[in-house]
Parts: C-alpha cells; sequence; structure tokens
C-alpha cells in the first residue's frame, strides 16, 4: 500500500483551498478559444494532479492544434508537439499512485539552439529524462499552445474526447516564458517537493491560472474556469457542478476509495462504486492510520444486494485472492463490519448488533485506534446506544479492535447474485450534502463528528496521527 507523502503542515502557506474533479464517464471538460495568438514558441503548463481511474488514454491538456499533455493507457506520460514539425516524450516511468499528487511541468521554448532544451518535462520537481519514445522539435517551431484555436483542460480538444480522471489544482499556463518547476514549488527540509505561490511576473497574453476558488458555471470571474491571473481568460464550463469543487488538494490530501485494489467500478474520483454480480470489494481507503480517531460515512445510493457489509480492513486483508473467492475477505481475522441486515460482523461470525438499512441511508462509521474500538451510525443515530465519546470505556462501541495493526476503511457486496452502488465521503463528498458539518475544521460531512473524530486526511494525521 502506497502513502501519500505530499500534506500535513509542508507547504508554504496553505493557500491552495480547493480542486476540480474530473468524471471521464460525465465527458467534463473546461474550453476556451483565444482571440489572437500569443507566443506560440515558448510556453510553460504547471499543474498538480491526482489520479483516480487508471488504464484509460486521458487528456489533461490540449488543443485542437493537436499539442496536449496526456496520461497514456499504460499510465505512461506523453507530450506532443504538433505542426510543420513535431516533437514528443513519452515516458517509460508508469504513473498509478492514486493516493498522491503529482506535479508536472511542462516547459516548450523551440527558439533554443540546443535541441534538448526545445521541450522539457518535469514530476515533482526533477526533469524526467528517461523515454520510450522522444524526438526534439524543429528549432523555432510554432506549436498550437498559445494559438487563437480552441484549448482544453480535462479532454483531448481535437476530438472531444479522452477525458480526465482525476483532480487537478493550481493550473497555472504561462504565455511567453519557459520556466522550471521553481517557478511553481520547492523542497522542503524533509526532501518533499511541496507547492508554493507561483512565482510568475507575466502570464503573457493567452495565460492563465485556475485555482477553482468558484463554484458556477458560467464563463466568468464566478465560474470554476475562472482565471485568477489578471488576464480574465476564463473558461466555458462543461458537464462539471458544484460538488465537484473540493478541498482535496496538494497541501491537504484527502482518502479516496483505492483502485489498485478495487475490483468494482469506481468513479466521481474514486468516491463512488458500483459492484456487479460477483464482485465482492467495493474499495478500501488509499490511506490507513495505525492510531488516532477517524471518521468517515457512506451513503447507500442503491443496494440491490441481500447483504454488503462496511466497515474496516487491516493491511494483510487487502490481496486480491481474497475478494476473488467465495470466502470472502470478510471472514479473514481483524476485519470489523456491520452488515446491511442489521448484524455485525468479525473473522467470519456473525452477531446481533443494530438496525438494517438500505437505499438512501448514511453509515457513519467512527474508529477509536487508540483505544480500539469503532461504532456505527445509521443517518446520523448510533446503533447500540455506542457513544464514541467514551474512550477506553467503549459505551456501544461493536468491536475491541486488535492492537498495533493498520486499518483501512472499507465497504463489500457479500451477495455473488447482487450488486451495489454507494458513495464514500472521507470528507470531499461526490454528493450533495444537505446539512454540511466539519470535524471542526476540515471535511463536509452529513452528520457532525463524533467530538475528537476527525476527516482522514494529511493535514488531520500530521496533527493525530
Amino acid at each position: 500500500m502506497v502513502f501519500p507523502i505530499v500534506g500535513g503542515n509542508q507547504a508554504t502557506g496553505d493557500f491552495i483551498t480547493n480542486s476540480l474533479r474530473f468524471n471521464d464517464d460525465d465527458a467534463p471538460r473546461l474550453t476556451k478559444t483565444f482571440s489572437s495568438s500569443g507566443n506560440r514558441r515558448t510556453v510553460t503548463f504547471s499543474a498538480w494532479v491526482k489520479l483516480s481511474n487508471l488504464g484509460i488514454i486521458r487528456h489533461i491538456f490540449s488543443n485542437n492544434g493537436a499539442d496536449f499533455i496526456n496520461l497514456e493507457s499504460d499510465d505512461t506520460l506523453s507530450v506532443q508537439l504538433a505542426g510543420s514539425a513535431e516533437g514528443y516524450l513519452y515516458s517509460n516511468r508508469k504513473f498509478r499512485d492514486v493516493s498522491a499528487w503529482y506535479h508536472i511541468v511542462v516547459a516548450v521554448d523551440t527558439t533554443q539552439g540546443t535541441a534538448s532544451n526545445r521541450l522539457k518535462l518535469y514530476i515533482n520537481g526533477v526533469q524526467e529524462t528517461s523515454f520510450s519514445d522522444s524526438t526534439n522539435p524543429d528549432q523555432n517551431l510554432e506549436t498550437g499552445f498559445a494559438e487563437n484555436v480552441q484549448h482544453a483542460i480535462g479532454m483531448r480538444s481535437a476530438n472531444a474526447d479522452r477525458h480526465f480522471d482525476g483532480y487537478l489544482a493550481e493550473v497555472n499556463f504561462v504565455d511567453g516564458s519557459a520556466l522550471d518547476p521553481t517557478y511553481f514549488g520547492e523542497t522542503n527540509d524533509n526532501g518533499v517537493w511541496i507547492p508554493k505561490k507561483p512565482d510568475v511576473s507575466s502570464y503573457g497574453t493567452n495565460g492563465f491560472y485556475m485555482q477553482f476558488q468558484q463554484t458556477g458555471t458560467g464563463t466568468d470571474a464566478s465560474g470554476m474556469g475562472a482565471d485568477t491571473s489578471g488576464n480574465t481568460n476564463h473558461f466555458a464550463v462543461t458537464n462539471l457542478a458544484a460538488i465537484d469543487v473540493t478541498t482535496d488538494t496538494p497541501q491537504n490530501n484527502f482518502a479516496t476509495m483505492n483502485s489498485l485494489v478495487s475490483i468494482s467500478t469506481l468513479s466521481e474520483g474514486n468516491c463512488k462504486v458500483v459492484t456487479t454480480n460477483g464482485e465482492r470489494m467495493a474499495g478500501a481507503s488509499t490511506i490507513g492510520f495505525a492510531n488516532g480517531k477517524w471518521y468517515m460515512e457512506y451513503k447507500i445510493t442503491d443496494i440491490n444486494s441481500t447483504n454488503m457489509i462496511i466497515g474496516i480492513d487491516n493491511e494483510s486483508g487487502l490481496s486480491f485472492s481474497d475478494f476473488r473467492d467465495n470466502d470472502d475477505f470478510w471472514n479473514a481475522s481483524n476485519t470489523y463490519g456491520y452488515q446491511s441486515d442489521g448484524n455485525k460482523r468479525t473473522t467470519g461470525v456473525n452477531s446481533s448488533y443494530g438496525n438494517s438499512y438500505t437505499t438512501g441511508d448514511i453509515i457513519g462509521v467512527a474508529v477509536d485506534v487508540d483505544n480500539r474500538k469503532i461504532y456505527f451510525s445509521k443517518n446520523g443515530t448510533y446503533q447500540n446506544s455506542g457513544d464514541p465519546t467514551t474512550g477506553s470505556t467503549g459505551t456501544g462501541s461493536a468491536f475491541d479492535l486488535t492492537d498495533g495493526l493498520t486499518y483501512f476503511f472499507q465497504a463489500a457486496d457479500q451477495s455473488s447474485a447482487a450488486g451495489v452502488t454507494l458513495e464514500a465521503n472521507f470528507g470531499q463528498p461526490s454528493f450533495s450534502i444537505s446539512s454540511g458539518n466539519t470535524d471542526g475544521k476540515y471535511g463536509n460531512f452529513e452528520y457532525a463528528p463524533p467530538s475528537g473524530y476527525y476527516a482522514l486526511c494529511t493535514k488531520r494525521l500530521a496533527e493525530f496521527g
């Protein structure tokens, strides 16, 4: 299991407040056609990227001139320039960490006399040098970047396809300068590459800076595609909603469900899952916890299954073999769950616990690892008269947890002949919240987390993990 390295209190100020979540099935994108061309030979693109579903072709930034920054179906990264001559880079490295944020910078300066300096790709502050295929662009090649053609964030502009799946934050496009990553990030005292406020003196004619501070759908300063560089190069919004503006950022990284250990269909930034016949596992959280007190919610969107289960798994249980056979992983040791029939289950044994739940219900999970207790709520009411704030007393707790393990939030469908749809809310929901509750500082939950319990994000892990 990979743990995120970006987050906590590591960044220079908390200037990144939001990201924008792209669900490829919805064909989301931000688009703009510039009224005139800028400097087509010298540009920089910088963005922080968090991936969701893997193994699909998805464009991060592109234009109708067939220039693009793209994740390939084998999860490598490619950059292409097209015009009278071409330049391109195809990485050998694969990008498959769905738990953390990557910083991607592409710097283009085709005026350079040295061919290898004309197109550069940087990942997390380091220039990428190992490529499966690459060609240096001709000197003074005019790219499609900054041209007066449609530019798109989150899709291939030329064909209106290959939509992005994941999260984007701090999107910078600089027209007229080829900048290295130090203009957008820095290395902290722990040797970790982190964001910093952009050090850009001029964005040029067609440059823009997107911070995703607004939730509107208009092509203006109140829209999700608002440009905050001062250029007012606002982008049009298509198939994105206010709920897609999230607080999951490279300065506070939230857990999602992990597509690397799920055989079900994940969407909405790995916050929604659909299982079908025989797909027992819904998804484990990308972030685990070995101490502290943590809270999250599952919304039951559609429960066709006769017996689904919500709870926590441990690091030894996260293997595909446990999810594919008839003896599913909820029979494994040190797993603790609340079933839709109202029973609780651990190590393959059911016992009476609480009320049944069904479509439309929201199940809260409060885990006190410090006192080795777990509690479940249905629509805000803790089952078995549970009180998560009672510490070692554990009033109404569902189980006493095994000490010394790292746990992950987990959900599954135990029926082999049905399926479920549910949405996980670790504090950045993909579904509408009618009330809105934080953990005292972070997150957005339907029901208030118990006092002293926190959203599973890197800020809280740095404080209480």
